[in-house]
């Protein structure tokens, strides 16, 4: 399977930390693709009409996205291990972090948007701060209500290589003031799947 992928996603990392904990990482061919929604790839546009990575080509040669759907199709495949719980609280926890980690990583990107990206007389910075509010309250959910302890699932993924880019983005720190958040995190970074896919390299998003 070939995983279009770019080094400073944290959609893309996501997929590939989840292979690489679902015992597949050896099943991918990963191809550094960059994307950029003013810098069409058309590479990317001719396997995924929104021209973004991550994409999956299965090997019958069907393409799949977003990172969610990929995920799902890795825990799908025979692996040494299932990262998606099947039923209860345990499903819909893990599935509403894997959802709260890509609204914060889009809240970021929108923050890099209007704080950078755009030419200075096009800013809007009544929406950056905005976007900065969601990712604080974000922090303060994940601080009070994230089970740390629940056997390792897409959600923590997700959750960690969002932070981790967040962090090699320099925006808004999540770790002061939230221990549990800083005890977790550090730990996590230091797993042989997060070491193995580390971000580089920068992107207009």
């Amino acid at each position: 399977m070939k995983l279009i992928y770019q080094t400073h996603s944290p959609y893309a990392r996501k997929v590939l930390v989840f292979a690489y904990e679902t015992g597949l990482a050896g099943r991918l061919r990963v191809i550094h693709q960059e994307t950029s929604p003013i810098n069409r790839n058309d590479d990317v546009f001719a396997i995924n009409p929104l021209g973004k990575v991550p994409v999956l080509v299965v090997d019958e040669g069907y393409a799949l996205f977003d990172s969610g759907v990929i995920c799902d199709y890795l825990d799908n495949l025979e692996s040494s291990r299932r990262l998606i719980p099947e039923t209860g609280r345990a499903k819909w926890s893990a599935l509403r972090l894997q959802a709260l980690a890509g609204g914060m990583c889009d809240a970021g990107i929108s923050i890099r948007w209007e704080n950078e990206r755009r030419p200075e007389h096009l800013r809007y910075p009544a929406l950056g701060a905005g976007m900065t509010m969601k990712l604080i309250e974000s922090y303060d959910f994940v601080e009070s209500e994230v089970e740390f302890d629940a056997p390792l699932h897409v959600g923590h993924i997700a959750l960690a290589t969002c932070l981790s880019w967040l962090e090699f983005s320099g925006l808004p720190d999540f770790l002061q003031g939230r221990p549990r958040v800083a005890q977790w995190y550090s730990s996590f970074v230091e797993r042989p799947s997060m070491r193995a896919t580390p971000y580089g390299g920068d992107t207009r998003d």
